[in-house]
């Protein structure tokens, strides 16, 4: 009961405070186990990937969109900083994955993947079904995202700002908030909430 009720709680935390308005950065800390569902998409090469392709590694997942004018440059530019600052983690991968997948091609993709100067072999940019990927984003991450009624360009979306940290056996193991805010101290705190999620990293990646 008590499990059921942390992950009620867990769950309703993340649906009412992640969306794309950024929030103080934040490391959820208790002891979460929850499965990746399995997948199938299309990444930015062209080429099929699913969860099994990523079994053996740690990874971490966002979900952004390419016209996105809110968080998304920050989100990303937080995973470039984690491929460039675990360079040497063999073990470790980066999945994005686009909330506007009708919009984000993937010839988009690989536009967006190269201005952050993505590395194909350890940072994967996925796309597929709008339906599709906001059911994995939603029921399998635990995150938000939803298509905005009457959304303007670049505003079309709610979903959250979060990383998400998955283990070898595609386990989801922490969250992690993906960029910092202007408020007062944010940023000293999004350091340590980066710190923390590089030694989760490397901790699952041993």
């Amino acid at each position: 009961m008590f499990a059921i009720l942390t992950r009620t709680l867990l769950l309703s935390c993340l649906l009412i405070t992640a969306s794309c308005k950024p929030s103080l950065p934040t490391n959820i800390e208790s002891e979460i186990a929850y499965p990746v569902p399995d997948f199938t998409l299309i990444e930015r090469g062209g080429k099929t990937v699913t969860k099994a392709d990523l079994l053996g590694k740690v990874w971490v997942a966002s979900f952004v969109f390419t016209r996105c004018s809110g968080p998304c440059p920050a989100v990303t530019a937080t995973v470039a900083r984690l491929q460039s600052e675990l360079a040497n983690e063999p073990n470790v991968r980066f999945v994005t994955f686009t909330i506007d997948p009708d919009r984000d091609t993937p010839d988009e993709l690989k536009k967006y993947a190269d201005r952050f100067r993505a590395d194909p072999e350890r940072w994967l940019f996925l796309t597929g079904k709008e339906a599709i990927v906001h059911e994995l984003a939603t029921s399998g991450f635990k995150l938000l995202a939803m298509k905005k009624p009457g959304g303007a360009a670049g505003d079309e979306f709610d979903h959250s700002s979060r990383l998400a940290v998955i283990d070898k056996a595609g386990i989801i193991r922490g969250y992690y908030d993906g960029m910092p805010t202007t408020r007062d101290g944010a940023a000293e705190m999004f350091e340590g909430n980066l710190k923390k999620l590089q030694q989760h990293i490397t901790q699952l990646a041993k």
